[in-house]
């Protein structure tokens, strides 16, 4: 078993990993952006900013020099927002070990470019084996010990399975799957459909509503997913329709809260502002938006939320618009069967 793991990010998911880890008896570096937040874990044990009331072990040193965060670890967590994996990734490039292993665990798209967030890494850091974690996975839940389920995915098998061991605890249960782009799409789309489901909130509609986007939803993320080539499979799973659930049904989840200001009538700037954390659904709709219109993918929910994000359209009328759409069938193949 490793000894010495690497988070960069002290953001709320990667203050969990490293309380988990910690608790696993693995020693963590942990890089922190904010001055402040560096001093509180250093002074108090805390991460008052993004993970309140939540004791951080001894055995979690921050720190605020990125090399001496990488310095003498068996791996590094990559735990910064999905806009920011570039910069950072090219930042640490030159402090990891010719095979060296990143975890990311960042949830989204790259905007400027429409890559997923691995093929970002692996531009940036090509000596590098990288692996994917991902899953339903709340991070107040995880740091409090709360029983979770995640996904490891690699291109690599064997390396998909080191980090389902350096991470599989009693109360983290960790799987394995290959199929990287089906994973990493889940864990990003899903992100889209809980704005949107916010969004329900916000104007004051119910169950029914909800379990219409969020059955809508991944049917639309398994389209753009297989267009990209995923395997259909991956998205009846924890990183599909598992990580969907949490997302859109959640009080934790910041896209859902934020979906439901927007509801209620508040901008996208003043949302942004008062959710005080990255809300990576917005990001990602704009780049599912663009890639869905290259690859010619119908994803008509993004679409609409696109529109009350970016422009000015009424959250009421994208609804009204979705539910006029052409009338249409669930399922091809059944009628098919009946032929």
């Amino acid at each position: 078993m490793i000894k010495k793991v690497s988070v960069i990010g002290a953001g709320s998911w990667g203050t969990a990993l490293s309380i988990l880890l910690a608790n696993k008896g693995i020693d963590v570096n942990l890089w922190a952006y904010e001055e402040e937040v560096y001093e509180q874990i250093t002074e108090t044990r805390e991460n008052s900013r993004y993970l309140p009331e939540i004791v951080i072990p001894s055995s979690v040193i921050a720190y605020r020099d990125k090399r001496e965060a990488i310095r003498d670890t068996d791996l590094t967590v990559l735990a910064v927002s999905s806009q920011a994996v570039r910069s950072v990734a090219a930042q640490i490039r030159d402090f990891i070990p010719d095979q060296g292993i990143i975890v990311n665990v960042a949830k989204g798209l790259e905007v400027k470019s429409l890559k997923r967030l691995s093929q970002v890494i692996e531009e940036e850091v090509p000596h590098c084996r990288i692996a994917i974690l991902s899953g339903p996975s709340h991070a107040e839940e995880v740091a409090m010990g709360i029983p979770t389920t995640i996904v490891s995915a690699a291109k690599e098998r064997r390396v998909s399975e080191f980090v389902q061991d350096v991470f599989m605890s009693p109360n983290f249960r960790v799987y394995t799957n290959s199929d990287v782009i089906g994973v990493e799409m889940g864990g990003a789309l899903k992100n889209i459909i809980a704005l949107a489901a916010g969004v329900g909130d916000g104007l004051g509609y119910g169950d029914n509503t909800k379990a219409a986007l969020t059955t809508r939803g991944i049917v639309e993320i398994t389209r753009l997913g297989q267009a990209m080539g995923a395997l259909p499979s991956t998205f009846a799973g924890l990183t599909g329709i598992g990580d969907l659930i949490v997302t859109c049904t959640s009080m934790h989840s910041r896209n859902r809260r934020a979906g439901i200001m927007i509801g209620q009538g508040k901008s996208l700037d003043e949302t942004l502002t008062t959710v005080g954390m990255a809300v990576e659904g917005v990001k990602t709709c704009e780049a599912a938006y663009k890639l869905a219109q290259k690859m010619g993918v119908e994803m008509p929910i993004t679409e609409q939320l696109y529109q009350v994000l970016f422009m000015n359209k009424e959250a009421k009328e994208a609804v009204e618009d979705l539910m006029l759409r052409n009338k249409t069938f669930e399922s091809e193949e059944g009628y098919n069967k009946w032929l």
